[in-house]
């Protein structure tokens, strides 16, 4: 929580605020309460496995909602601020399935794959701004969601270990890292895209998949 990391980061001011996204009250909620961000990482998402011929239009719109227009929301808020001052990041945390779509989960490939038209859209806004926008394209990553995700499609008597490689060899035969990807390797490449040393990155679909998406580009 926010005490953690102001142990971990001398001299940090962490200011937590609760608020729900895919709102607009919630939306502004965060806006009053950080006025001025440097740094917007859109890492909110839905996930899960279901029969395409039994997903149902409420739940297209959720995830829709969710994993895009929480997003465009946000962006819309606080990119004039960032253009303004001429400076800033937004990364939009996207997936392999924008790009590989699962037959399983066609709605969040769905909607991963339009948060890489926001992506490209947005930059395009604040062209010449010395604002940069980017998508960043992870693969499948090792979470407790994820976990539970694993253990629908394989044996849920295997220990996690064999459960992970068993999952990959089944349903992801694609990756060449051939595991799940830690949440850190993620952040490695969200904190080079933030940082002065990406200045020249914008408009792109950044990969961190573990070689899963077979296509030299992006």
């Amino acid at each position: 929580g926010a005490a953690a990391l102001e142990r971990e980061v001398p001299g940090a001011e962490v200011v937590p605020v609760a608020a729900d996204v895919t709102t607009e009250e919630g939306a502004r909620r965060i806006v009053e309460a950080l006025p001025q961000v440097d740094v917007l990482v859109n890492n909110l998402g839905v996930f899960g496995s279901a029969d395409p011929l039994e997903i149902s239009d409420d739940e297209w719109r959720r995830y829709f909602e969710v994993n895009v227009l929480a997003a465009v929301r946000l962006i819309r808020l606080l990119l004039p601020g960032m253009t303004g001052r001429g400076w800033g990041r937004v990364l939009n945390i996207a997936s392999d399935s924008a790009i590989v779509t699962p037959a399983e989960m066609i709605h969040y490939g769905m909607s991963k794959t339009a948060l890489l038209a926001v992506s490209r859209g947005f930059a395009k806004q604040a062209a010449g701004t010395g604002v940069t926008v980017n998508s960043v394209i992870a693969g499948p990553t090792h979470t407790g969601g994820v976990e539970d995700f694993v253990y629908e499609l394989v044996d849920r008597d295997l220990p996690w270990e064999e459960a992970q490689r068993a999952f990959m060899r089944e349903h992801r035969p694609q990756s060449l890292l051939q595991r799940l990807i830690e949440p850190e390797e993620i952040a490695n490449m969200v904190v080079y895209l933030a940082s002065e040393q990406a200045s020249a990155t914008t408009g792109g679909a950044v990969r961190v998949d573990g070689g899963y998406v077979d296509s030299i580009l992006p």
